[in-house]
């Protein structure tokens, strides 16, 4: 693992860290703000899970921010010690969707600089999220299973090509050693020698 890596992963993790705990920690100051999104998604989750999980999942809507928070906290902490950093990543940048739709809406704001800091927030968090989508695909230089797979599979190709362009000379060579071992038994058979 490079320190460059390494340090690149901790200074991405810090900030959903601080991020989640502030969250878990205040979540009333972002509720308001999610409620439309809770109302509109939460009916549709339940519906689409099976009934012994549907049940289970939370409606009240400071619930799903500190859920969101936790969310943020587990997956900052799993990139930034390199523990499931992959999945870690995957879960940060699937925390700020719900996050950034429900705060930084700019295209329903009407005040220009209103509108201005919602833009740049949005910007922003898109920003992070495709920072995190990276961070998830970072095999750390090493090739991933699909490129493994596929580099042995042509390996694989290669030597069954090299082993029949083998065999079919080496049958070439038999072919033709056959072939004078029998004009030298015919010739002999021709001579009288046995």
């Amino acid at each position: 693992m490079s320190l460059l890596r390494t340090a690149a992963r901790t200074m991405l993790a810090s900030f959903f860290v601080l991020n989640g705990v502030k969250t878990v920690k205040e979540p009333h100051d972002l509720v308001p703000a999610t409620q439309p999104l809770a109302d509109a998604i939460v009916p549709l989750v339940q519906n689409a899970a099976p009934e012994q999980i549907a049940r289970y999942i939370p409606t009240d809507t400071v619930t799903l921010v500190r859920i969101q928070g936790i969310a943020q906290v587990v997956g900052g902490i799993a990139l930034a010690t390199g523990k499931a950093r992959r999945a870690g990543a995957l879960v940060l940048a699937g925390s700020l969707v719900p996050q950034t739709v429900a705060h930084y809406a700019f295209w329903s704001e009407k005040d220009p600089e209103h509108k201005s800091a919602k833009r740049e927030q949005f910007a922003k968090n898109l920003a992070l999220a495709g920072a995190a989508l990276l961070a998830a695909q970072d095999t750390e230089g090493k090739p991933s299973l699909a490129w493994r797979a596929q580099a042995g599979t042509e390996r694989g190709r290669k030597s069954v090509q090299r082993g029949a362009k083998r065999a079919k000379k080496d049958a070439k060579a038999l072919a033709r050693a056959a072939q004078r071992e029998g004009e030298l038994r015919a010739k002999d058979l021709h001579l009288g020698l046995k």
